[in-house]
């Protein structure tokens, strides 16, 4: 076995007792590490997010740093100096002591760099959604299973005791049989829809062909980056919108609580942009799930911009920017981040929840920490998140063909849709195939 091989079992072995098991302030593994204790983790995508993510995993060693604008990885290589720095990720992995990533770089390259990271055997925590692509995000799944690494994908509001608490009340029939379940966001986008006719000079600190990475090739432009208007995450070369970014949150909900998989048809509404080569000004998607063991079939709903779900009766769902609510044959629940309601309130006054089952969160990244070093799972592991992402995806595929798609969850096919493989495996520039 190699010496990294070795240095791997090392930190399996020397985790401290109690492996798996997650008791609120109970992880004695995360204190008190003597170094030969700590992850070496390399950081790909050190600004935005990949900050947070970064100072999240500090207690660790930080190895590795890498950002394709130089500046930003400059302001993180002063934080970590004994870091060595790199503009292109695919020769960081490269770095024999690395022992995870963490993949915060814009979402086209979210599952390039993870899939080279896991086949190298290295663990990895990615930003959502895990994958750009309804391929990408079924690629994630087989890989993890693969390599048997460590996964976690960042929906940290997953680790939070409300979602727990939320996910007894469906599960233990507080409402009934669950057979409708809406999730809403308020995120429009403004600005152009067609791609910029001119160009403009790449700015010195960027590498722009690493930025694009498997994209399309297309001239620098500054409107990809201005947050007011409509930023990367807007253009389908790069993101897939407020379904892609916020769903990753929100739709997690139900699809714990409702312990829903593969969705047999996806149906999308919105309006065409001038081009079809942004997001829509608002989009509406419908998933329908088959019965699940006891569970009735149920119809799950996205809407996004201005647009909502009827209100319940006692409750303006207009004050409510995000949320979920579950309809059951005895009550409806609503909920979002921080705060659930049964209703009719009158119904429900002397409701007592039962007794939390789901035991609390070391932390959404100390759960990856521990699992890497004791094998133990994560909640977000790259088997849940990727079927998740890929479930939310297909509403992008369904908008964009145009059509109601028949879902073979099995051969990752709109089996009444051939003209969708096209956005459910979009091609790859050359050179950046998985």
């Amino acid at each position: 076995m190699s010496r990294h091989g070795n240095r791997r079992e090392f930190l399996k072995r020397s985790a401290l007792a109690g492996t798996g098991l997650w008791l609120a302030g109970r992880c004695a593994t995360a204190q008190n590490r003597s170094p030969n204790e700590k992850l070496n983790i390399g950081i790909i995508g050190v600004h935005s997010r990949g900050a947070a993510n970064m100072a999240a995993v500090a207690s660790e060693n930080i190895v590795a740093l890498c950002d394709v604008n130089e500046d930003y990885l400059a302001e993180a290589a002063q934080k970590y100096p004994q870091a060595k720095t790199y503009v292109d990720w695919r020769k960081m992995l490269d770095q024999d002591d690395i022992d995870a990533v963490v993949v915060s770089t814009t979402e086209h390259t979210h599952a390039p760099a993870s899939v080279a990271a896991m086949r190298r055997g290295k663990h990895v925590y990615c930003e959502k959604p895990l994958g750009h692509s309804v391929y990408e995000a079924r690629l994630m799944r087989e890989t993890c299973k693969q390599t048997k690494v460590a996964t976690q994908m960042g929906t940290q509001i997953h680790a939070t005791d409300n979602y727990r608490r939320v996910v007894e009340l469906v599960q233990s029939g507080a409402i009934g049989s669950v057979r409708e379940a809406h999730v809403w966001v308020e995120q429009g986008i403004e600005g152009p829809r067609s791609r910029p006719e001119e160009s403009q000079p790449v700015p010195p600190n960027l590498n722009w062909d690493l930025w694009l990475g498997p994209a399309p090739w297309r001239p620098y432009h500054s409107c990809y980056f201005e947050r007011r208007s409509i930023s990367w995450q807007n253009w389908w070369d790069f993101g897939n919108g407020a379904l892609g970014d916020m769903g990753s949150h929100l739709i997690d909900l139900p699809f714990w609580a409702l312990e829903l998989q593969a969705p047999t048809t996806i149906e999308a509404e919105g309006p065409l942009p001038v081009r079809a080569e942004t997001y829509p000004d608002y989009l509406t998607v419908r998933w329908e799930h088959p019965a699940r063991r006891k569970r009735a079939p149920v119809k799950l709903t996205w809407y996004d911009g201005k647009q909502r779900p009827k209100s319940p009766e006692g409750v303006d769902l207009q004050t409510w920017h995000k949320g979920i609510m579950f309809v059951g044959d005895q009550g409806t629940l609503l909920a979002d981040y921080g705060r659930w309601i049964l209703l009719p309130e009158a119904d429900f006054k002397d409701f007592k929840p039962p007794e939390p089952w789901i035991a609390p969160s070391l932390g959404h990244h100390q759960e990856w920490i521990h699992a890497c070093k004791t094998g133990a799972p994560t909640l977000c592991n790259f088997e849940y998140s990727g079927s998740l992402v890929e479930h939310n995806l297909l509403g992008t595929v369904a908008f964009r063909a145009g059509k109601k798609l028949q879902w073979d969850a099995e051969n990752l096919k709109a089996s009444n849709c051939p003209e969708a493989d096209q956005f459910i495996h979009p091609p790859y520039r050359e050179g950046w195939a998985l």
